[in-house]
């Protein structure tokens, strides 16, 4: 067999293809201090609110598996060109929508581009770094690019909104992919090794319809809006269709999601640390981005900069995750990182935002990094347990848990925080019943309503909402520190007979 030479461009090629990712990363999170902007500009009700997030994470989580297989199938390079492509057009799109109903269609074309783009760009790295000692450098490189990412998105986010209107959070990704698309066109190999077959478009359709009706089932039942049989009907379809998507699976002799991986106790705690992790850290970001600019009256700009503890301590969780694991066992800093997140979790809902000391800060380091370790450590646990052959399908059942666990974690969080938020506002007497039924939804209503009526009214139902919220948010921390706790105690025994592919005695 011939020696292959590395390819001379490699380096340029994972700068090109981080490039390629970044904006895909910096969407899931960048929304989150605008959203109290974005709903009064766009007047957008909370129900709306909650799809403009969340639509983008819940597609992705239904794409990743059938783009990642396509991919395969036709070449990664073609893929990540298309989708570079939709990705600004739906990026221009969002920039300029002129309601929330345009906004969240852009959001599903931004969705789809980024479906494409991201199952590509770990399929390059693992096709360019044909070396493990430089391949694991180029993964180590890429995924502090994705905590970094994600990390700087609220930042970002404010940053622009200081000195543009909202929609420039999005015009942002267009000279970005001008500039990416066409160092991809060039550098990337014209010609690569395919996987042959077809590509079963019919299993994709079931992933993804099964996969939106029930998060959309979930969502609706949680904000109380349809009725319980409504809810009930559309979950049982969504999980007909995803039983029958399985039963193709197990059936085919190509199937598109490799399904005996979830034979590994490892890979499935990797993957509930993984819905489970990112879920908290969206949640957690997103409620504070709201507490910070509705209760304690923060610029997004300011929200942004006061939530860099989180962000920062979160972009080194990934190396430390690495180095502990292999010292003390991945099993222990799993279960510990987690029992410490709900620590800091439990102290937050206690925490006062008027005066945050250093004790706030410090708090939000400690989940940042310990979130982080927990998500770097279901990487490894997954990983680790399957042979190179198969680190494709690993990698999107993976990423599909992020984006699962991101879209599920601020549904959850948004739909418990509008309930708790209703039981717990005190609304002033002499308000109209449609106007009072608007402002007890949720905090960006109350403000909607309260710009409405003007003068003392206004002001006596902003401050029963902010009291209202800061009651909703320490409910909703203690909840989830509970939540965190009791994954610890999964993990720590789903965990025990773990054992590195590469722990196993070769013959």
């Amino acid at each position: 067999m011939p020696v292959r030479h590395p390819d001379p461009k490699r380096w340029l090629v994972l700068l090109a293809v981080m490039l390629a990712f970044l904006p895909v990363v910096l969407d899931m999170t960048i929304l989150h201090v605008v959203v109290p902007t974005l709903t009064q500009a766009l007047n957008a009700s909370g129900t709306e609110v909650l799809w403009i997030i969340d639509i983008y994470p819940l597609l992705m989580a239904g794409l990743l598996v059938p783009m990642g297989t396509l991919s395969d199938r036709v070449g990664n390079r073609r893929i990540l060109l298309t989708g570079l492509v939709i990705f600004a057009a739906g990026s221009a799109w969002a920039a300029f929508a002129q309601s929330a109903a345009a906004l969240i269609a852009a959001r599903v074309l931004l969705a789809l581009g980024g479906s494409m783009i991201l199952p590509c760009v770990l399929g390059l790295i693992r096709k360019t770094f044909e070396d493990e000692g430089e391949r694991a450098l180029a993964l180590g490189l890429w995924g502090t690019v994705g905590a970094a990412g994600a990390a700087v998105g609220p930042l970002v986010g404010g940053a622009l909104l200081q000195h543009f209107w909202w929609g420039s959070v999005f015009l942002i990704n267009v000279p970005v992919m001008l500039i990416v698309a066409p160092a991809c066109y060039l550098l990337l190999p014209r010609v690569e090794q395919t996987t042959p077959g077809k590509w079963p478009i019919g299993q994709a359709l079931l992933l993804i319809a099964g996969m939106i009706s029930v998060v959309y089932g979930i969502k609706a039942g949680f904000s109380g809006k349809q009725s319980l049989p409504a809810v009930a009907l559309v979950v049982a379809f969504g999980i007909a269709v995803l039983g029958l998507f399985v039963r193709k699976q197990l059936r085919s002799p190509e199937p598109m999601l490799d399904l005996t991986l979830l034979s590994h106790p490892a890979i499935i705690a990797g993957l509930i640390m993984a819905i489970v992790a990112s879920g908290a850290l969206a949640g957690v970001e997103l409620t504070l981005a709201q507490e910070l600019q509705y209760v304690l009256g923060k610029t997004p700009l300011q929200a942004g900069i006061f939530m860099i503890p989180i962000m920062a301590a979160a972009a080194v969780g990934g190396p430390v995750a690495g180095y502990l694991s292999n010292r003390f066992g991945l099993r222990l800093v799993a279960s510990l990182a987690l029992v410490i997140a709900a620590g800091a979790l439990a102290f937050l809902a206690q925490s006062d935002f008027h005066d945050p000391g250093i004790l706030v800060p410090l708090a939000l380091a400690v989940l940042g990094l310990t979130l982080s370790i927990g998500l770097t450590a279901s990487s490894i646990a997954i990983m680790g347990s399957v042979d190179a052959s198969r680190g494709g399908s690993a990698g999107s059942l993976e990423a599909t848990g992020y984006e699962l666990g991101t879209g599920l974690g601020i549904t959850f969080f948004g739909v418990f925080m509008s309930g708790a938020f209703s039981r717990a506002i005190e609304l002033p007497a002499t308000l109209p019943q449609p106007l009072a039924a608007q402002a007890s939804r949720t905090i960006g209503d109350t403000y909607i309503v309260a710009s409405q009526l003007g003068g003392e009214q206004g002001a006596a139902l902003i401050e029963a909402g902010k009291a209202a919220f800061t009651q909703t948010h320490a409910v909703l921390l203690t909840t989830s520190a509970t939540v965190i706790v009791a994954l610890a105690v999964v993990v720590f025994f789903t965990l025990a007979s773990y054992r590195r592919s590469s722990d196993t005695p070769h013959h």
